[in-house]
């Protein structure tokens, strides 16, 4: 059907003047064509008719000094190619009623409003530089944008409102100075393939009960959110969406969903939910947002499938008071914070997720926060794994737990259930420190730096089925006065002890297998206690269990087996052993009656070395000793001439200012505080451990005992761990000497933020606080122990006396060498002590040299040859047994 044309121009034949002439003359279905020009005219349209410039975009302006250039009021008319402005600040395109079409269009200074029951689409059209809303939706009108460009709006470029409906496509909406999308009343808008963003405020903003549906759309360059919801409490509402989805709470749709959407260079958070907000995203992604990527707060609902959040600068998502989160195949990765940040009354599910390569802890829960992982993986944090503090719940599922820079898993006052979880590469595997009792079943912990699993003072925890192995220091240590329950756990290849158990702890365990430990299988420190039950110890290199002083623990049907010791028990320990036994044990002293035997073990300690040297080695002190048979000793030392004259100088002065203060006199000045600056094997240990017995014999210590410690002892993992640490061991120390050796380690050069510092300063008030119940000697490389004396005022101050303890001469380290000799019932003959000086005066002198620490080595490695000549002869002698020749003498020891 061909429709009539009328004509608009300014002349010529058969053609009206004006517009609105034309519109009137026009039947229903006829165009109106209007020729290049401007027409100052507010139009009124309410029939079929079509509008369209005779020569195309650009040339016809529909300009009016006031109101609206075109008012659509009813009918179905049509807007092509014409360019509409507003005047006097209202808007350009106001459709009030009917079903407008608009054609590649242009609309300037004013706005294009829809409202009352009207239909309208856009197509291909233009609104820009508007004063308000570029297009603006209300009532319960319907509103389509199909590839069109809105930019400049002064406030938001789309606004729908009330109960309005909108679906744009194509579209591009940039520049506002407010939101590029809002979603207000109980509006819905859909969006497919729409560039939203490049704007003052959000990208999208959804108000009240508005729904919102963005398939392919990008959410660039928001000055705040990417996507803001927020919603009062849900009300029943008998619209559904058309694609119905359950979600976290079991909703059956939701009323804000993304679809393959991008949210990308936001000024604060990539998605923000508040109040009653429901939000579901699938297959989106979330990159460089300017705070978290997701923040979901108040009792606002979250679904996320198959989201990613990469490359932010802050917490991937944080679930806050109320809100509820359910996530699954999402990845969280590369975030300047945490992957997960769970707080208050929150929950969070996450399934089949990853969260790695964090800034922080990857997964942290605080306040009640309550998360659940499920076959999850939890990778490379530079903090902890997971952090669960301060009322906060985490039950985690089948999930890896992979290079954490602290804790795999960190719990302080938290409560945590962990199930066929596995934790690797981290500082230490578990760490736990609550009043609740957390539950590992059936985990594995394993290659980690420090302690497999830690339970803190006061901390109860139960291990079932689990594997810990490889680790750098315990398997499984139990703090202080803490108690816990172990069932069928295997601990093996571990650096320290297996098991570690300290004062006041007693834990249960049961049917559990250590092996494969550099040190005790289990050490039970002085006053702890503890049931252990049908365990098995094997292959320790230290006695396969330590019980120290006033230790009460009990050892029923206790199997120790290939392994050199089976027990080491102080004097005034009190374990139990029922039904014990040992088998390929090569020095055994455990009782292994068939029947129950309890009591008090006497002290199985041969050496009188400490067994097993957990964090500081302490040494049991003796009997009183007279100060004449501890400066005999000191004289027989082999060397140390300088050393030697300092010691009993200061053993002088001492003895001085103990009978002033017999005598009532005040006591001069003086600082009993050392440096001993040598380099290894200088013997500044014995040294040491003599300078104590030395004034505990003149009465200026309780005892003189030496507990040994370094950078190790001292300085905690993480912050508020090195104080507590610190003092915890200067405490051992109190009546006796505390040696810190290679004390420069803690003050690490150009490292002024290191924990060591504050082990430093913990330690110098401590010396200040209780001068006159220890002495506190610190050793190292002489160049090295002046830059730790210059690293805190403090010290100087306190140590004012440097022993200088030089390099042994060959003469001395052949002493040395002889002695160790006379000790062994070995003798070297005359010709063999001429080629050992030799030998020891050809050798290099760098700082590697072990001085009496080579000589033991040299003399070790000659008996070894020594055995391998004998063995040679078929009838050796007592002769031959003894005497060492100069073949005997190590090859490379010639060489050097």
């Amino acid at each position: 059907m061909k429709h009539s044309v009328v004509r608009v121009a300014e002349r010529g034949w058969g053609t009206h003047r004006t517009v609105a002439a034309a519109v009137r003359a026009a039947a229903d279905g006829a165009v109106v064509s209007l020729q290049p020009g401007v027409y100052q005219e507010s139009l009124v349209l309410d029939r079929d008719v079509t509008l369209t410039a005779a020569k195309g975009p650009g040339t016809v302006r529909i300009a009016p000094v006031r109101g609206a250039a075109v008012t659509v009021g009813g009918g179905a008319p049509t807007l092509r190619h014409l360019d509409l402005v507003g005047g006097g600040g209202g808007p350009a395109l106001l459709v009030r009623g009917g079903d407008a079409q608009v054609e590649a269009c242009t609309v300037t200074a004013g706005a294009v409003e829809i409202g009352h029951d009207a239909h309208a689409a856009l197509r291909e059209c233009v609104v820009q530089d508007v004063p308000g809303d570029g297009v603006r939706v209300t009532g319960t009108a319907v509103a389509a944008l199909t590839d069109c460009t809105l930019t400049a709006a002064g406030r938001h470029g789309v606004h729908v409102d009330d109960g309005a409906r909108a679906a744009l496509r194509g579209t591009r909406v940039t520049g506002s100075a407010g939101c590029a999308l809002a979603a207000t009343g109980t509006s819905a808008v859909t969006a497919e393939d729409c560039f939203l963003g490049e704007c003052a405020e959000e990208a999208v903003r959804v108000l009240g009960p508005a729904r919102l549906l963005l398939r392919g759309c990008r959410l660039h360059g928001a000055g705040t959110h990417g996507l803001h919801g927020d919603a009062p409490a849900r009300a029943a509402d008998p619209v559904a969406g058309a694609d119905a989805a359950g979600s976290a709470g079991g909703r059956a749709d939701h009323r804000i969903r993304l679809e393959r959407c991008e949210i990308l260079r936001t000024g604060r958070e990539g998605v923000y939910l508040a109040g009653e907000a429901e939000a579901r995203l699938s297959d989106c992604h979330l990159t460089a947002t300017g705070a978290a990527a997701l923040h979901v707060t108040d009792g606002a609902t979250l679904v996320l499938d198959r989201v990613r959040a990469v490359d932010l600068p802050g917490t991937a998502l944080a679930v806050a008071d109320r809100a509820e989160v359910r996530a699954s195949g999402c990845v969280f990765t590369r975030a300047g914070a945490n992957g997960l940040y769970g707080s208050a009354s929150s929950s969070t599910v996450l399934i089949d997720c990853e969260l790695s390569a964090t800034a922080y802890s990857a997964v942290h829960l605080q306040g009640g926060g309550r998360a659940e992982l499920h076959t999850c993986a939890v990778l490379d944090s530079d903090q902890h794994g997971i952090r669960v503090e301060h009322g906060a719940h985490l039950t985690a599922l089948d999930t890896r737990i992979e290079r954490a820079g602290l804790s795999g898993v960190d719990v302080e006052d938290g409560d945590t259930v962990l199930r066929r979880c596995t934790v690797s590469a981290c500082a230490t595997g578990v760490r736990l420190r609550t009043r609740h009792r957390p539950l590992l079943d059936t985990c594995e912990i394993r290659s980690v730096r420090t302690t497999g699993v830690e339970i803190g003072p006061g901390t109860g925890a139960t291990l079932t089925g689990c594997v810990v192995e490889e680790c750098g220091t315990s398997g499984i240590s139990f703090e202080q006065d803490s108690e816990g329950w172990i069932d069928s756990t295997a601990i093996s290849d571990v650096q320290g002890s297996g098991l570690v158990v300290w004062t006041g702890a007693r834990p249960r365990v049961f049917a559990t297998q250590v092996g494969g430990t550099a040190k005790n299988g289990v050490y039970a420190h002085g006053g702890a206690a503890g049931v252990f039950e049908r365990c098995t110890v094997t292959d320790t290199r230290y006695p396969a269990v330590y019980v120290g002083a006033q230790a009460t623990p009990v050892f029923r049907d206790l199997l120790v087996r290939d392994t050199q010791e089976d027990l080491s028990a102080h004097a005034d320990g009190e374990p139990v052993f029922e039904r014990c036994r040992t088998e390929n044990v090569a020095v055994t002293t455990l009782p292994t009656d068939a029947g129950a035997t309890a009591g008090r073990e006497p002290a199985v300690l041969g050496s009188g070395a400490a067994p097993c040297g957990e964090r500081t080695r302490e040494e049991a002190p003796g009997a009183a000793e007279s100060l004449a048979e501890l400066l005999a000793e000191l004289d027989q030392l082999v060397g140390l001439e300088r050393v030697k004259q300092e010691v009993v100088s200061l053993a002088k002065v001492m003895r001085m200012v103990k009978q002033r203060q017999e005598a009532g006199l005040q006591p001069p000045p003086l600082s009993r505080h050392l440096v001993f600056a040598g380099n290894p094997g200088t013997g500044k240990t014995t040294v040491a451990r003599l300078y104590g017995r030395i004034l505990a014999a003149l009465g200026m210590l309780s005892h003189g005992r030496l507990v040994e410690a370094d950078r190790a002892a001292l300085v905690g993992e993480y912050v508020g761990h090195t104080a507590p640490r610190t003092t915890a061991v200067f405490r051992r120390a109190l009546g006796g000497v505390l040696f810190i050796d290679e004390a420069y380690a803690l003050v690490p050069p150009g490292q002024s933020t290191d924990f060591g510092q504050e082990a430093v300063a913990t330690l110098v008030k401590l010396m200040e606080d209780h001068r006159d119940d220890v002495v506190v000697i610190v050793a190292g490389y002489p160049d090295d122990m002046d830059r730790f004396l210059g690293s805190n005022p403090g010290l100087a101050s306190r140590f004012t006396r440097t022993l200088s303890f030089d390099d042994y001469a060959s003469a001395d380290l052949v002493r040395i060498v002889e002695h160790q000799a006379h000790l062994h019932e070995y003798r070297l003959r005359e010709d063999t002590v001429t080629g050992l000086t030799a030998c020891f005066d050809t050798m290099e002198r760098t700082e590697r040299f072990g001085n009496g620490r080579t000589a033991r080595q040299v003399f070790q490695r000659m008996t070894e040859l020594h055995a391998q000549r004998v063995a040679e002869l078929a009838a050796p002698d007592a002769d031959d047994l003894t005497l060492v020749l100069p073949e005997d003498l190590p090859a490379e020891v010639l060489r050097s």
